[in-house]
């Protein structure tokens, strides 16, 4: 299954079986099989780009998973990223706030990187951070985005838990953070929050560090 946000709004990519599981579509959830076209794909990512209010979530299925995949992905230029949830030393995250919404911080993966290196590297910049640890590896996000010549983008990020025994925070304000903060689960939760969706999800799957 690969959950792709478009303007904020899923598109669920998937098999017949992993579609039954879902169960019954809410309103505003539109569930169609791929024919095999291509093209098809394209009705319902402008369906999502556009913001339709009568439909907020889309799945499309087909009983070969990847090739759906990749009939999507014929759509976009791939531009892979790297990012990393933090853990101090109280089990706290490390959270940015940039552009409006909570982040984590992440960025794209340069040639000669892999996304472990990437990962590490991003964090690092983005928030002063030096000494880290590497943990487990987090399911990977995907979203997109319009990019130069209005090029529709697709952005697979790969996520990993890190540890640090630092504490003080720097933003990089070039890269517009605002703010660099240590919270608890409990704290960034008792209050809503602008996040983005791909975000939240990460954070509410978090493992628990013990």
């Amino acid at each position: 299954m690969y959950k792709i946000y478009i303007n904020d709004r899923p598109l669920t990519l998937c098999d017949p079986l992993e579609m039954a599981q879902e169960g019954t579509p809410r309103d505003g959830h539109l569930v169609a099989r791929y024919p095999g076209k291509t093209k098809f794909i394209l009705n319902y990512v402008d369906l999502l780009e556009k913001g339709s209010p009568q439909v907020n979530e889309v799945t499309l299925f087909h009983t070969d998973l990847e090739e759906l995949w990749q009939a999507f992905c014929d759509h976009y230029k791939i531009v892979e990223a790297a990012g990393g949830l933090v853990y101090n030393f109280a089990q706290q995250w490390l959270l940015i706030y940039r552009r409006g919404s909570w982040d984590l911080p992440k960025g794209k993966i340069d040639p000669g990187e892999n996304p472990e290196q990437a990962a590490i590297r991003e964090v690092q910049e983005e928030t002063g951070l030096r000494e880290l640890t590497l943990g487990e590896k987090l399911p990977m996000t995907y979203h997109t985005y319009r990019g130069k010549k209005d090029q529709r983008i697709l952005k697979p990020t790969h996520w990993y838990v890190m540890n640090t025994p630092e504490t003080q925070l720097t933003p990089q304000t070039e890269e517009d953070i605002e703010k660099a903060v240590w919270m608890s689960e409990k704290q960034f939760f008792s209050e809503e929050r602008v996040v983005y969706p791909n975000i939240s999800s990460i954070l509410k799957t978090a493992p628990k560090i013990q």
